[in-house]
């Protein structure tokens, strides 16, 4: 009896040992999930530091995919593990992309986040490739072969000569103008332009380094915005993003788009990438864009103006900027006629919103959705060319001193016909 006893009072005593222990896994447990809830998604604009969403969040996928499960088991809504669960589809979609995520610090320059560029557009170009109606991530992989080209070419600006060169060519534009319409029509000609020919002597390489680091940091902001969507949608579908919209990360509009997205249908598709692209250059980085282009006055609005007006977009059938909205002056000639006189410069900055908008909307977006439908091997192949090649076939900055000089030898002066002289133009 007493053996019977004895065994059964240290079955009792292990089972309550076994139980104390269980019971304290339970609050350690909760405790670890705990740290992570209500996180401010303090790094969302890489601005703020490099890394993740938020320095107290884990790095390793594994572990962030179970500390998800607890919260979702443990039914916590979604807004209170949002940043937890922002942080898992970036560590998801940089993996993907071969990006090391806690050490990516666009601050860091051009060429130490060169491979951070190429692994990211060819991230884009890839998930374009495998996923027909991703044609977000397709355009933005193209014109990252512009941008990428363009950050090289101003890093190496900001290291041999500076802007001294360009400045010089953008005050003979001026010039000329001057010349052949007067001193009046200077006031009328695109604000960059004239803000090149004065901030040129002005612009140091401190100036280029900063804005080359606001840029690098747009460019980051663009990737941990919407590849942690794009990874969520080929990984789990509109099921993952929903999550994403409960935790409050985007809103209805987003949804809306990533279901016309997946709808199957050319124009639903052509209409919700079209809403992640606004997405994209209005809430990810307009307001960056703006404080670049405002920059010390006028060498923001000058290095943004050039930036824009060297480009020439990869995507086929593309209007360069500097022919979309070309500048145009009207003035009256020594004769008395009305006339026009035309720059093959643009009227316009990159940086200002609705400027860019127009442009993208009217040239961008639609010629490569045709491209999409109705010429995908030519797109494929170009796609398939290695990252590094696309890039490194778009440096088009160090050209601007002669595209500036050859603006003065195209200028254009157009006599208007009022039909009332008989004047033809």
């Amino acid at each position: 009896m007493r053996i019977g006893v004895s065994l059964r009072a240290m079955a009792l005593a292990l089972t309550a040992t076994v139980g104390l222990g269980l019971a304290a896994a339970g609050p350690a447990t909760a405790s670890e999930i705990d740290r992570y809830l209500d996180l401010p998604l303090i790094n969302r604009d890489a601005s703020n530091g490099p890394g993740g969403v938020n320095p107290e969040l884990p790095y390793d996928a594994l572990e962030l995919r179970g500390l998800l499960d607890e919260a979702r088991s443990r039914r916590i809504a979604p807004t209170r593990y949002a940043a937890l669960l922002y942080q898992f589809w970036l560590v998801d979609a940089t993996g993907r992309a071969g990006i090391d995520l806690r050490s990516w610090n666009p601050r860091t320059g051009v060429q130490a986040n060169r491979n951070n560029l190429i692994k990211s557009y060819r991230y884009y170009e890839d998930l374009q490739l495998a996923h027909r109606e991703l044609q977000w991530a397709g355009m933005g992989g193209q014109v990252g072969a512009d941008f990428g080209g363009g950050l090289l070419d101003f890093e190496l600006m900001s290291t041999i000569y500076g802007l001294a060169g360009i400045s010089d060519s953008a005050r003979a534009v001026l010039g000329a103008v001057e010349q052949a319409a007067g001193p009046a029509a200077l006031d009328r000609l695109p604000r960059g332009l004239v803000a090149l020919a004065q901030a040129g002597p002005q612009i140091t390489p401190e100036d280029l380094h900063y804005i080359i680091g606001m840029i690098l940091v747009m460019q980051k902001n663009i990737f941990s915005d919407l590849m942690p969507m794009h990874d969520a949608y080929v990984t789990e579908g509109l099921p993952a993003l929903e999550e994403f919209r409960a935790a409050g990360l985007f809103g209805d509009d987003i949804l809306g788009a990533w279901r016309d997205v997946a709808s199957g249908n050319p124009d639903g598709i052509a209409a919700g990438n079209g809403v992640l692209l606004r997405r994209e250059q209005q809430w990810a980085i307009g307001g960056q864009w703006d404080s670049v282009r405002t920059y010390k006055g006028v060498v923001g609005e000058a290095i943004t103006y050039v930036s824009g007006a060297a480009g020439s977009p990869s995507v086929a059938g593309v209007t360069p900027p500097r022919e979309f909205r070309p500048a145009s002056i009207e003035f009256t000639m020594a004769d008395g006629r009305p006339a026009v006189l035309t720059l093959p410069l643009p009227d316009w900055n990159w940086a200002v919103f609705d400027a860019r908008w127009d442009y993208i909307t009217t040239e961008l977006l639609p010629k490569y959705a045709f491209q999409v439908q109705n010429d995908w091997p030519a797109l494929e192949s170009v796609m398939r060319t290695p990252y590094e090649v696309q890039m490194e076939s778009h440096r088009p900055l160090l050209n601007i001193p002669q595209l500036l000089d050859s603006a003065v030898r195209e200028m254009k002066i157009t006599p208007v016909d009022t039909g009332n002289d008989g004047a033809q133009p």
